[in-house]
């Protein structure tokens, strides 16, 4: 395992620990409304302390970008955290969450982690080594009709300026897929289609921290991820369509014809 991978990967076991530990305690915890059902926990800032602090021992100098404190300056080297992606699941005790952390260097996505705390599953890749899930390789679908895909989705639910777009692409696909599912952790859902439990994916409005570890992984699993144009400034708009090549070029083609302006804007 690459040295900056091994120590992205204690940080978020440690922050997997600090979460179940709390997880049969929902009702003491502190718990405050960052905005329209967006909450954040006492639980989401230990674990985020605790990876920058693990993160900062080793590499002083890199920059971080983590959800609950924002930008820290540093060097080429940038940690994207993601300390509990899937808080409101988390709160209400529904076994769908995430650490998610991933490294860039300069313009380029280089580690990844994605952990699973309830099911102890680790998901890591590092460019040009492959996906792993735990200690076992993994690889996209090789499902290639979306007839027989099943997609995972993410809702547009901070914002509903592109509920009506999004609504398009939702029955588009209920009526071209044998299914789609909402789990609630875009991390975590991305990880699912690294290893070919999702064929798909998409979602509008996402943060860095919530694709960055997971499109890393699903590259490495053999998979495609882009924006709404099939360019790769996910990352910047927010925008993300995934999957194995097969099932992704063809989800692309369905949702281009609904984009508003706004997010055909974006795309470009």
């Amino acid at each position: 395992m690459h040295p900056m991978l091994n120590m992205a990967v204690k940080a978020a076991r440690n922050a997997g620990s600090i979460i179940m530990r709390h997880h049969d305690r929902l009702e003491r915890l502190t718990v405050e409304n960052k905005g329209k059902k967006d909450y954040v926990s006492e639980v989401d800032r230990m674990a985020e302390n605790e990876i920058i602090r693990h993160l900062r021992a080793a590499y002083p100098n890199h920059g971080i970008l983590a959800e609950e404190t924002g930008k820290q300056a540093g060097d080429d080297y940038v940690w994207i955290i993601d300390p509990l992606d899937g808080t409101t699941n988390f709160l209400h005790g529904f076994p769908h969450f995430s650490v998610s952390i991933a490294l860039r260097h300069k313009d380029r996505l280089e580690q990844a982690v994605i952990f699973d705390p309830p099911r102890n599953e680790l998901f890591t890749a590092t460019r040009g080594s492959g996906a792993h899930l735990n200690d076992r390789r993994i690889r996209v679908s090789r499902v290639t009709e979306l007839e027989y895909a099943l997609l995972g989705a993410g809702f547009p639910f901070r914002s509903h300026r592109h509920m009506d777009a999004w609504i398009k692409t939702l029955r588009e696909f209920m009526l071209a897929t044998s299914g789609i599912r909402r789990p609630g952790s875009a991390a975590l859902d991305l990880a699912h289609v690294a290893c070919g439990r999702f064929d798909g994916f998409w979602e509008i409005g996402l943060n860095p921290w919530d694709m960055a570890a997971g499109a890393l992984i699903i590259q490495e699993a053999g998979g495609m991820v882009t924006d709404f144009s099939g360019d790769q400034n996910y990352l910047e708009n927010g925008n993300i369509v995934a999957g194995n090549p097969k099932i992704h070029a063809e989800m692309l083609r369905r949702i281009q014809p609904h984009l508003t302006p706004e997010l055909q804007n974006q795309a470009r």
